[in-house]
């Protein structure tokens, strides 16, 4: 039978008079009541909730009173688009830029919290949801939290916040002195998914396996298969029988008790990296003096709390733990080939405990719908260590939807401060101090000005212009539209990125991860209707890979294909059109390889051509030179790095231009006028930056030096 879990008590709930005042708990958990039982308070300090076998929902609940928290020519049809689309989308509910209070909390906490948890009770495993977590946007699917071997259930500490805005968080709670048998955990949390099943049938159940609650979770798994689960397993401890240290357990058995509190002390130094978790929360702008002086403090409040580890796991129950990871390991592994379940492995290179790195290869090759990305900085503790938000893994990796289908549009979750700190500050950070970008904008009488102050905040807005070498201008742009105007910026981007070699190229989170976190949009015709429907800023480069990978001699060349099909789109949702231009990827590097030179090159051209045919093309071939799109990557000489430059030209209003849908000759010539601007702004800038002072990186930066930063430098006067 399983409980929801004994802690702090929660201001909603009344105290009785008669019970002495206690200190405020430093752990503070939202209990949730279980099928069939009441809620009863035993003191002051402790509630305790008695359950159903393995619900982690209870009977409001099943009253529905849970606390809810461009590439590429488009093919417009408009027979089959004549309905606007009003569909429910998560930004709506979650700003841009929200507090995700990734890095509030920090190891620090969760051994803390460890200590208010470990008191014996008697009580058998059971849920609970930290009060952390709070109020859940609504229709948000359950993600149900399994522990590694300490049992607590606090693993996910530093995400509570982040998740617990588009999750209703359940964490598995395993008491010290339990001695349930894997068995026995199985079916805990198969009841619980098969009640969460029944009751939404049409929402994926998240299952995140923290080391042994990896081998739980596929164990589960592998015997539910027609429920929609998505598994992320955290060095999943499946790989336990090639364990560096499984030659050691015996050992440890026969180790006095009185020199036991040694054991798991020395067990945290190998299954974490004590650096990565005391950079939790250290901002990545400081000065590195000031880094090294917040992670010092930060060091000196955590190594004392180690100590506690002992009290987590006395001797009898880390001998008990030891033959349960066994029996663990044996059963997930036996049922690998009945898992249907969509799963993410995420893996440390440095795990120390575990083979991770191998395991996650050989999970891959064993599970039939399985992707990894590994962490090459960090140990087993990955969950506990500095190094992204799990919220933001699953983001990148286009894990998070509501039903069974992901939907790019409705299921989008904006991006958080803390991952717009990251992804420009560490991601991008190179970049965004190398180029110094200068934007400008045309107000709505002709004139100039410098910053976004001629964009429309107000959508739909389709933002129309020429994509630079490599595409070496996204992230400036969607950066400054978010730092400026507070607005996400979806872009219309190449299929490769979603589905093809370039997603799995590399195991790491990266690039490609990072580009549908913020927004980033397949380039198909329906995406870019829904996105227009919802009144989105939409960036559509109508020469798109082409562009991007252009040969010598084409820099600022337009290569658009001959169907206004996004003119007719706009027209359709009454958007305003806004033409720009980007210059300076001449002032960073050199390309002194494109597609012909590498064909002249045995070998390589072979690896070329054979990625071309395997790639994914979105253009019909007969289009014409804009179809000419090979993929490959140049070879650049970097230079001292220049500045880039974006003008947005005047906005182009289409709102009562509902014409222009069956209309194909005004089409045509509106689209030529947006192409003629996006070439005057280019343009325009080619010329404006040979008067800008600050063009050079070596003058923005004595000038940051000697004034404010670097990022501050001015430019030319419109």
């Amino acid at each position: 039978m399983a409980t929801a879990v004994t802690f702090g008590v929660s201001p909603c709930f009344g105290i009785s008079s008669k019970s002495k005042p206690k200190p405020k708990p430093r752990l503070r958990v939202r209990p949730e009541r279980l099928a069939g039982d009441d809620l009863s308070v035993y003191s002051s300090d402790v509630v305790s909730m008695n359950g159903g076998a393995g619900s982690a929902m209870g009977e409001k609940e099943k009253k529905g009173s849970f606390l809810d928290g461009g590439n590429g020519s488009l093919n417009l049809k408009p027979r089959t688009e004549k309905k606007m689309v009003k569909q429910r989308v998560v930004s709506e509910e979650l700003e841009v830029l929200w507090d995700d209070g990734y890095g509030t909390n920090t190891v620090k906490d969760y051994l803390n919290a460890a200590k208010d948890v470990i008191k014996p009770d008697g009580g058998p495993p059971r849920w609970f949801c930290p009060l952390e977590c709070g109020r859940p946007i609504k229709d948000s699917p359950v993600l149900l939290f399994l522990p590694g071997l300490d049992g607590v259930g606090m693993g996910l500490i530093l995400h509570h916040k982040a998740l617990g805005k588009v999750f209703k968080v359940q964490c598995l709670h395993i008491p010290v002195q339990d001695r349930t048998p894997f068995e026995g955990l199985v079916k805990l949390v198969e009841e619980t998914i098969r009640h969460e099943h029944a009751s939404r049938p049409n929402s994926p159940i998240y299952l995140v396996g923290d080391s042994f609650g990896g081998c739980l979770a596929l164990a589960v798994a592998a015997r539910n298969p027609t429920v929609d689960l998505v598994v992320i397993l955290v060095n999943p401890a499946t790989s336990f029988g090639r364990s560096q240290l499984q030659p050691l357990f015996p050992i440890l058995e026969s180790v006095p008790n009185e020199l036991h509190v040694t054991i798991p002390y020395l067990l945290s130094f190998v299954m974490g990296d004590p650096m990565k978790m005391a950079t939790v929360g250290i901002e990545h702008r400081l000065s590195p003096m000031q880094k090294m002086e917040q992670l010092s403090i930060n060091l000196t409040a955590m190594l004392p709390l180690l100590s506690d580890m002992a009290n987590i796991m006395p001797k009898e129950t880390l001998t008990w733990k030891l033959k349960l990871l066994k029996s663990a390991s044996a059963y997930a592994n036996s049922r690998l080939h009945a898992v249907k379940a969509e799963v993410l492995v995420l893996a440390s290179d440095k795990d120390n405990m575990l083979p991770s790195q191998d395991e996650a290869q050989r999970l891959k090759n064993s599970l039939s719908n399985c992707i990894i990305r590994r962490f090459k900085d960090n140990g087993h503790t990955l969950l506990l260590e500095e190094s992204l938000n799990l919220l933001t893994i699953i983001k990148g990796t286009c894990k998070y939807r509501h039903s069974r289908k992901r939907d790019f549009i409705s299921d989008f979750l904006p991006p958080s401060m803390s991952e717009f700190r990251y992804a420009f500050d560490v991601v991008a950070g190179y970049m965004r101090f190398a180029s110094g970008a200068a934007m400008f904008s045309t107000m709505e009488d002709g004139k100039i000005v410098q910053g976004l102050a001629g964009v429309p905040n107000e959508g739909p807005v389709l933002l129309v212009g020429y994509h630079m070498l490599m595409g070496l201008e996204l992230s400036c742009l969607v950066e400054a539209f978010l730092r400026e105007k507070k607005i996400m910026v979806r872009g219309i981007a190449h299929p490769e990125l979603f589905w093809g070699k370039m997603q799995s190229s590399s195991n790491e989170f990266g690039f490609s991860d990072w580009v549908k976190v913020m927004g980033a949009l397949p380039v198909k015709a329906k995406y870019l209707f829904k996105a227009l429907s919802t009144n989105s800023h939409v960036l559509l480069y109508p020469g798109g890979a082409r562009e991007a990978l252009h040969y010598k001699g084409e820099e600022y060349k337009l290569f658009w294909p001959d169907q206004p099909e996004f003119v007719r789109m706009a027209a359709r949702f009454g958007a305003t059109i806004v033409p720009f231009g980007t210059v300076g990827e001449d002032d960073i590097a050199e390309l002194v390889l494109d597609y012909n030179d590498w064909m002249k090159i045995p070998v390589i051209n072979e690896r070329i051509k054979e990625a071309i045919q395997d790639g994914i093309r979105i253009r019909d071939e007969t289009k014409g030179e804009v179809a000419n799109q090979q993929l490959f990557i140049p070879g650049m000489l970097p230079k001292i790095p220049g500045r880039f430059y974006y003008l947005f030209g005047k906005p182009i209003k289409l709102k009562g231009r509902e014409d222009l849908v069956k209309n194909r000759e005004e089409a045509n010539e509106l689209y030529l006028q947006v192409k003629s601007e996006v070439e005057q702004c280019i343009d325009y800038l080619l010329k404006k930056r040979e008067e800008d002072p600050y063009r050079s990186i070596i003058d923005r930066t004595i000038y940051g030096a000697l004034y404010s930063s670097a990022d501050q430098a001015p430019t030319f006067k419109p």
